[in-house]
């Protein structure tokens, strides 16, 4: 039987990291007939740049909310930092809460992709009695008490002590979440809703060598790899290049902003006979790319993909997008975690053995030119690197996790 043909609505953290992946499995979704449009506040309206993947924005969404929401995101560590950022996410899952239904009935949505990290889209869908799937951009975020929180940087330890630690870290996070979760709550008894229903299916771009162990998976959850246009789409590769090897630095967009860790990234790789190409997603200025020292490369944004190809290493904040791509090009990685799951991506880069976890506080050219060349020097590094390179090689990616979706939606 053919599949049903889906006018699917996508919610989602408004953020490039969960908006640009959803957008190629968006194509995929309307390459094999259904009709895909996202849904969040007017001004997530620019980063959805691919001409086949529909915006439709939520009435209750205030203009320039966005910018400020974003500002806090970028600046999120210390207490007051925290309190301030979850307070702001769930003033955001509350916009969506109240407009997004009517908007979804506007639009005639009779299906619903909720991202997991915005807990707004499963109630909405159940509220409308819409079918819907889960996509999981990030780590996994369902419990298990094995495995540790994912915004903490904790390693796996499957004993009595490890699940005493992991069932203490959730406990916090409980806390910590209220804001949140007491929205939704009420949200849920105001429309009537009882118990979360669970999704049709959980679509990953998260592959299974990357994760920790698990054994209490939902039968329909579905690791995978990077959600990605395929490389012709992409823009072409202008890298200046000469005898040194290359070491790509990115801090994503959100904490593109802090020069000083651009500067030591800069001195260290020049310290072990290297150049940095930086991505600093628009945070810094001329006159701060001007003054990092060892000849850098830089730009606000370049073809990642491509420009990993020819890296001997990164050096990266622990954005999963990022991580998955130097991985799916096989480079080692020295991981420096600012926020968010950042941590609990590190961890992982170190137990599967891709990479060495630092701490961006403090950070000295010295250490970081130590794990630098270690990274580079052990083979075991990028060997465990292309490892994952290789299943995320064949997973299938978008196209796979798109079959998955409409399957569970027909």
């Amino acid at each position: 039987m053919p599949p049903v043909e889906r006018h699917i609505a996508i919610i989602t953290p408004p953020t490039v990291g969960h908006i640009n992946p959803l957008q190629v499995l968006a194509r995929e979704l309307v390459s094999i007939g259904h009709r895909v449009t996202m849904v969040h506040v007017g001004d997530m309206a620019r980063y959805v740049t691919d001409p086949q993947v529909g915006f439709a924005s939520v009435e209750a969404g205030e203009a320039g909310a966005l910018d400020a929401y974003l500002a806090l995101l970028g600046q999120p560590t210390g207490a007051r930092g925290l309190t301030r950022m979850i307070r702001a996410t769930a003033a955001m899952t509350a916009t969506l809460l109240d407009g997004a239904p009517a908007t979804l009935a506007r639009i005639g949505a009779d299906a619903v992709i909720a991202d997991t990290a915005e807990p707004a889209g499963a109630a909405i869908a159940e509220r409308l009695r819409l079918p819907f799937v889960a996509s999981v951009t990030g780590l996994p975020l369902l419990r298990e008490e094995n495995v540790p929180p994912p915004f903490l940087g904790w390693r796996y330890r499957a004993d009595p002590i490890g699940r005493n630690r992991n069932n203490g870290g959730y406990s916090v996070a409980d806390i910590l979440m209220r804001p949140i979760t007491r929205v939704l709550d009420e949200r849920r008894r105001a429309w009537g809703l009882g118990r979360e229903a669970a999704p049709l299916c959980w679509a990953a771009q998260c592959p299974r060598g990357f994760d920790y162990p698990r054994s209490a998976l939902p039968a329909t959850f579905a690791y995978g790899g990077p959600w990605r246009y395929a490389e012709g789409t992409a823009e072409p590769l202008d890298l200046p290049r000469d005898s040194r090897p290359l070491v790509f630095c990115s801090l994503g967009t959100l904490q593109g902003s802090r020069r000083a860790l651009f500067q030591v990234m800069a001195a260290a790789c020049a310290a072990v006979g290297a150049r940095a190409v930086i991505g600093h997603g628009g945070g810094l200025t001329p006159a701060e790319e001007a003054a990092l020292p060892g000849d850098p490369l830089v730009r606000a944004f370049w073809p990642q993909q491509a420009v990993l190809r020819h890296c001997a290493a990164a050096v990266l904040h622990g954005g999963f997008n990022t991580v998955l791509d130097a991985l799916a090009a096989g480079v080692p990685i020295v991981a420096l975690p600012i926020a968010f799951e950042q941590p609990g991506t590190a961890a992982r880069i170190a137990y599967v053995g891709a990479g060495r976890v630092l701490s961006p506080r403090g950070l000295t050219r010295t250490v970081l030119a130590q794990a630098l060349r270690g990274v580079m020097a052990e083979p075991s590094y990028r060997a465990a690197a292309r490892r994952i390179g290789d299943e995320m090689a064949a997973s299938g990616g978008a196209a796979r996790a798109a079959v998955q979706v409409s399957a569970a939606l027909s």
